[in-house]
């Protein structure tokens, strides 16, 4: 028996398959690129958006979208879980290439820590929206 209700279980399910499907259709799209197919690389990004949005629907469907501090302290310890524990743990038992992939996870995983600190940071300070940012 699932330890969450069945009706967030499915959410949770439904936005994994679309987040995941987005991502792979990006991927599609970057590989149609290198091969000189741009307009398939475009249909890629737009399904990939469309996957996107929905995902979107469904995460906030399922509660887990409430807004400035809450999502920012919600990301922090996803991140910091990803940096401390999920990563460092595969990267020990993969070499080779593997390993350089999951290591360069890591890398992007911390300077993206340090952009929502940052965010933290200027949402506490701020009255209103907070300045864009490039970094991550």
């Amino acid at each position: 028996m699932s330890r969450i209700p069945r009706h967030l279980e499915h959410l949770k399910t439904a936005f994994t398959a679309e987040a995941t499907s987005a991502a792979r259709f990006r991927a599609y799209a970057s590989r149609a690129e290198v091969d000189g197919l741009p307009n398939l690389a475009a249909t890629w990004r737009r399904l990939a958006a469309d996957r996107d949005a929905l995902a979107g629907r469904l995460l906030e469907a399922a509660g887990k979208v409430r807004g400035e501090a809450a999502d920012l302290a919600s990301e922090l310890s996803d991140v910091r879980y990803e940096i401390d524990v999920l990563y460092p743990k595969m990267i020990a038992q993969v070499d080779g290439d593997t390993a350089e992939v999951l290591s360069a996870a890591l890398e992007t995983h911390r300077g993206q820590l340090d952009t929502l600190q940052e965010l933290r940071g200027d949402l506490a300070a701020a009255r209103g929206d907070v300045a864009a940012t490039t970094a991550g």
